[in-house]
């Protein structure tokens, strides 16, 4: 009895010397709710741009469960400097049109378009418009683009993935952190991806089950869209 009550003493001091404490979980406790977007854009510390630096004046990241890869880029006309994939932005023949800055993201899996943000016929090319992409100009946000066959994301992280080749390189955006370039921010929070131009409160969300456009005070913000997952 003596050993035992001298142990408990003898542990007892040990957790007042080394100042540690027991924890135990509250099942009363319920988390806060995750902010909206533009909220998350504001007020999330920002992360040393240089670590996602591609050259080129391109931040690109892609989030810890390699579901979202974005880049806040530069874009001519429908033209996006894009360093992971084969693009024409640096075409002499696009010299001519505007530079603007662009945030742009792409889904390994990704929800359904609604039918509100389907964009006409895609000039009579065939191709069809599909999800699965988002992109942010100063001031505007859309979901989707005329393309057939899958996203390089999907190609790289869908379920038939090859999980390998440019994407898979690039650096990790912790979850909670922001981006920021030209006045456009990313951050991966929520188990997806925010960007937008604070300033004007136009944005995005996306993540595989949902996604939400927000296109400023002056306009009808578009409600999040949570329908199923889509994937060739």
């Amino acid at each position: 009895m003596r050993r035992t009550v001298w142990g408990m003493l003898a542990a007892l001091f040990l957790i007042i010397a080394t100042g540690c404490t027991v924890t135990t979980e509250d099942p009363a406790y319920v988390p806060p709710a995750p902010l909206q977007p533009m909220e998350q854009l504001e007020k999330a510390p920002l992360a040393d741009a240089k670590t996602f630096s591609s050259g080129d004046d391109v931040l690109s990241f892609i989030t810890a469960d390699r579901t979202v890869a974005c880049s806040l880029t530069s874009a001519r006309g429908e033209h996006l400097n894009l360093p992971y994939e084969q693009n024409r932005y640096s075409d002499a023949a696009n010299n001519k049109l505007p530079i603007v800055p662009v945030a742009y993201c792409e889904l390994a899996t990704y929800p359904a378009l609604q039918l509100d943000d389907t964009k006409g016929d895609c000039a009579g090319t065939h191709l069809g418009y599909l999800g699965g992409v988002a992109l942010l100009t100063p001031d505007n946000a859309r979901y989707g683009e005329c393309r057939s066959g899958v996203t390089p994301m999907e190609a790289a992280f869908g379920p038939k993935g090859s999980k390998t080749g440019p994407l898979a390189q690039l650096p990790v955006l912790a979850d909670g952190q922001n981006l920021e370039r030209n006045g456009l921010r990313c951050s991966a929070y929520n188990d997806g991806v925010a960007c937008g131009n604070v300033s004007a409160g136009v944005g995005f969300f996306v993540s595989p089950k949902r996604y939400e456009l927000i296109q400023g005070p002056a306009k009808t913000s578009h409600p999040p869209q949570s329908e199923g997952q889509k994937t060739p």
